[in-house]
């Protein structure tokens, strides 16, 4: 299930509660003027996809049941950030990633956790909430579903599920 909030001001208990969920599951994270920052590291990493792109890699997530938290950026151009595990043994899934366009944060980059205000456009987001997705994925499925939905592209087809 998707959804997405959309809020004008949050306040400092909603913020810290946020915070604590966050905590709670693991999650470094660090306050900010705008709000909380994720701190990326070996457990929990991001991979950003942008425009039509992005829409189609969590839609072939959702489709074979892979699907893990996703942040929305707001703005002109469709941004979403996944976050993933598994990056230590994924260098060549990493690469494809990068080569196709997508941006990696990890080793204590930070990514903007909702509800905290990125720009004029808006806050981020939660396109898929953490405790709507099953697990946190393995960097190496979103790999499988970039280059899937690049190669729908290139074909023209419309594959959207994969046998295991």
């Amino acid at each position: 299930m998707e959804i997405t909030v959309r809020t004008t001001s949050v306040s400092a208990a909603d913020m810290t509660a946020a915070a604590q969920d966050y905590i709670q599951r693991g999650w470094t994270v660090a306050e900010t003027a705008n709000g909380i920052c994720l701190i990326t590291d070996e457990d929990v990493s991001g991979i950003e996809v942008a425009g039509e792109l992005a829409g189609d890699v969590r839609r072939f997530l959702r489709a074979n049941n892979l699907s893990g938290p996703v942040i929305e950026i707001p703005g002109e151009e469709r941004r979403e950030i996944h976050l993933v595990t598994g990056l230590r043994k994924a260098a060549m899934a990493l690469e494809a990633l990068r080569e196709a366009g997508c941006v990696v944060y990890t080793d204590g980059a930070g990514i903007a956790l909702p509800p905290t205000q990125v720009s004029a456009a808006g806050a981020a987001q939660w396109r898929v909430a953490p405790h709507e997705a099953r697990w946190l994925p393995p960097v190496v499925a979103l790999g499988a579903a970039v280059r899937a939905s690049l190669a729908r592209r290139n074909a023209g087809s419309t594959l959207t599920s994969v046998a295991c």
